[in-house]
């Protein structure tokens, strides 16, 4: 262990996240992609996550419209496209064709999940917070879809170690790896 502690400006280090391609609009139109690593789980029951999002982001306007949003999962083969969608703007392109993802509509919501992504999180909002840079939409999580090859279907399990889902950390986007143990590995017992 380091002996010395620097001390870091003030600032969000909770890291990795998430790195999530948002889907939403009622029409082809109106479709988009946002990229968000600001985003996560807030409640079991009902399911709810969060995402939060500028103002002055040209999804923020449609989400707030329609109250409805997809939370896309992204995997290595999808990081490029993950990036392009959160550098580039909705309001000059369609981020759908310009990136190559299949518009497929939800199956609870009225709106479109990303068809190469191996789960789609079908959420409604039901609060929306101004906390600052960033207004926090809180929603009820209605449907998912899950890519049928990261379901075993023995077991009745997700696989979604199987996927090579990302990560973002201050900056950058990593692969995540190696599994290092399961929930409650440390107080179980072991075979001697």
């Amino acid at each position: 262990m380091s002996k010395t502690k620097v001390e870091w400006k003030p600032g969000n280090m909770l890291y990795p996240l998430p790195a999530v391609m948002v889907s939403c609009g009622s029409t082809p139109e109106e479709y988009n992609i946002i990229t968000i690593s600001w985003t996560g789980t807030i409640n079991t029951n009902p399911p709810m996550v969060y995402i939060s999002v500028r103002p002055e982001r040209h999804s923020y306007g449609i989400i707030k419209k329609n109250m409805e949003f997809v939370i896309n999962l992204t995997t290595e083969k999808l990081v490029k496209a993950a990036d392009f969608n959160g550098v580039k703007s909705g309001k000059d392109i369609n981020k759908f064709e310009e990136s190559f993802l299949t518009p497929i509509p939800a199956r609870k919501i009225n709106t479109v999940i990303i068809g190469e992504s191996p789960v789609n999180i079908e959420c409604k909002v039901t609060q929306i917070i101004p906390l600052g840079s960033h207004d926090m939409f809180i929603a009820e999580v209605v449907g998912i879809d899950v890519d049928e090859k990261y379901i075993d279907p023995e077991k009745n399990t997700l696989r979604l170690d199987k996927a090579n889902l990302i990560a973002y950390s201050h900056g950058f986007y990593y692969l995540l790896g190696k599994r290092l143990g399961k929930f409650g590995y440390s107080v179980m017992k072991h075979p001697r």
